[in-house]
């Protein structure tokens, strides 16, 4: 059994933050990591073109701002050797291949007991923490929902983590599930390689450019929301039309409201608009059935697929290992409490990266964690 002041629960940027955080305040901790590296999501299961959708000032970890000759929106291999600078740079040591399988409060102690299985040698290694960080994120469990006939499609399916590029599906006939950033800019990279790409859109969603977010974000430090909304609503009108007629419905309330109250990011476009309206991606509804390599939709229309790419997101897992989720999280694995004290719990125990605020969150929650808990120590000391 090893005892230490902060167990921190995954290193992805959460950890990885909330890590360094630590270190500037002297504050001893470790991190548990179930895969062999940290950064998974990013350095094995992200596709090539990806870029990140933000500008660099609201995507940098604490303490380490991107350097100013780097491009405004970075690729994923320059944020990759960014992570590896970090880490690097505040000597950030995970314990890898340790997958938690519990952890719980001891009321009688007042302190955390985690259970992980080391992958490697098979044994199980109890660690207490006077404090815990569940930094595993948003992203640790991949979602694909359950549509009739799924069993029995004949082609090929796969979760848009593991979308690499489209250059394996020349000729093919690809239908990706899924309207979100990941779904259009899969669905564009498709159909750059030839590829017959269709693309499932059920719901109304926004659709803006990497500038109007730009300058929405930073309106919004000094106007309220609703007036952002209407600016970016008259800024994407002006780039793109009346969208509707291609089966792009937008929400009534604006992109910033949803995002803010419901965490739901506006499509930032990468040039699928233009395809979807020259017909080079054809926008479907939902999915009523499959039966072998038919797909059956809403309209009544049928079409053959290859290929189905399931860009429908993730579903965070703290909950299956957490015992005492109730002390932070609600019954879907999100923070109980609304933004901005989503991160901070009951117990002695937090959360970061939860906020679905992307990178910029991931810096907030681990500053305030950090200071939080180095106020809770020093109290502690001094009494």
């Amino acid at each position: 059994m090893e005892e230490i002041v902060v167990l921190i629960v995954g290193a992805g940027p959460s950890g990885l933050a909330t890590s360094a955080c630590l270190s500037v305040h002297s504050i001893p901790h470790i991190i548990l990591e179930k895969e062999d590296i940290y950064a998974s999501l990013w350095k094995k299961r992200a596709y090539d073109r990806l870029k990140l959708h933000l500008a660099k000032e609201f995507c940098s970890l604490p303490f380490k701002p991107h350097s100013p000759d780097s491009p405004t929106y970075i690729p994923k291999d320059m944020f990759v050797d960014y992570l590896d600078d970090y880490v690097k740079t505040f000597n950030i040591q995970p314990k890898y291949q340790r997958h938690v399988e519990s952890a719980s409060y001891d009321e009688a102690d007042g302190k955390w007991r985690i259970e992980a299985k080391n992958v490697l040698t098979g044994g199980v290694e109890v660690y207490v923490a006077e404090f815990l960080v569940v930094a595993s994120g948003e992203n640790s469990g991949k979602y694909i929902p359950e549509l009739p006939g799924l069993d029995s499609f004949s082609g090929e399916t796969l979760h848009s983590s593991e979308y690499k590029s489209g250059a394996k599906y020349e000729n093919k006939e690809v239908l990706v599930v899924g309207c979100g950033n990941s779904g259009m800019e899969i669905a564009y990279d498709l159909s750059n390689y030839g590829v017959q790409t269709a693309i499932v859109i059920r719901n109304p969603v926004h659709v803006v450019s990497k500038e109007i977010v730009r300058v929405g974000m930073i309106f919004s430090k000094y106007l309220p929301i609703f007036i952002v909304d209407i600016m970016a609503v008259l800024m994407s009108k002006i780039l793109y039309g009346d969208l509707s007629k291609y089966g792009i419905c937008r929400p009534t309330k604006g992109p910033f409201y949803l995002k803010a109250t419901a965490g739901r990011a506006p499509v930032i476009d990468v040039g699928t608009v233009a395809k979807i309206k020259s017909k080079e991606i054809k926008v479907v509804p939902a999915i009523s059935s499959i039966d072998g390599k038919k797909v059956l939709f809403e309209d009544g229309a049928e079409r053959e697929f290859d290929v189905i790419v399931f860009a429908t997101g993730y579903r965070s897992v703290a909950n299956n290992w957490l015992k005492d989720f109730k002390h932070v999280l609600n019954e879907t694995g999100m923070p109980k409490n609304d933004f901005p004290h989503h991160w901070k719990g009951e117990k002695n125990l937090y959360c970061c990266g939860l906020s679905r605020r992307g990178l910029f969150g991931v810096s907030m929650d681990a500053s305030a964690i950090a200071d939080d808990i180095k106020k809770v120590v020093t109290e502690k000391l001094n009494k």
